[in-house]
């Protein structure tokens, strides 16, 4: 199934999910949950932790962390760019608890990009990961811990050194100028 195929059918899940279908929840869950464990066994493989296991334990981490920051959902980027974007955080938490890593691990690291070839959902994620990026390091650590992973924002302020009003402020920049340069390349022509 290509990547735009599968999107087509995981975002009405997701969103059915999030109006209250249990069962279109479910179908959701096995479909991305299939898609990260191959994503997450080759990023292992690669990392010299084959282990089928641990591949599930970070898939594990990576299902309960969407179903918690499932409200934090925008419906301007792909389902399955979205979850990528977790599951990657997620394993590199992994990678560096572990200490099995090679040297430092930063999250714009190209050996934990997602090898799928071409496709919306994978544009979608790079230019995520690059409005991202383009944020000053104090509001990525807040976007990162709030609303990827699912803190609270008095721990993320706490984290970063800032008040919990600075946090707030600091946070509703960073997105609102992460969907500005998103929009901006939903408008361009391929």
């Amino acid at each position: 199934m290509s990547l735009d195929d599968f999107e087509a059918v995981l975002h009405p899940a997701f969103m059915a999910g999030l109006e209250g279908d249990a069962g279109a929840y479910r179908r959701f869950l096995d479909l991305i949950g299939g898609r990260l464990r191959g994503f997450l066994r080759g990023h292992l493989a690669r990392a010299g932790l084959a282990g089928a296991e641990e591949a599930e334990d970070v898939l594990q981490e990576t299902l309960l962390a969407l179903h918690l920051s499932r409200h934090t959902y925008d419906p301007a980027v792909p389902v399955s760019a979205w979850a990528h974007a977790i599951a990657r955080y997620k394993l590199i938490d992994h990678l560096r608890r572990s200490g099995r890593h090679r040297g430092h691990l930063p999250i714009d690291d190209e050996a934990l990009a997602q090898p799928e070839p071409g496709g919306a959902a994978s544009d979608a994620k790079l230019d995520v990961e690059r409005a991202l990026a383009a944020l000053p390091e104090r509001t990525r650590t807040l976007i990162d811990r709030v609303k990827l992973q699912g803190g609270s924002l008095a721990e993320a302020a706490q984290a970063t050194g800032m008040t919990e009003n600075a946090a707030k402020v600091a946070l509703h920049r960073g997105l609102k100028a992460m969907a500005k340069v998103l929009s901006r390349r939903g408008t361009r022509t391929p």
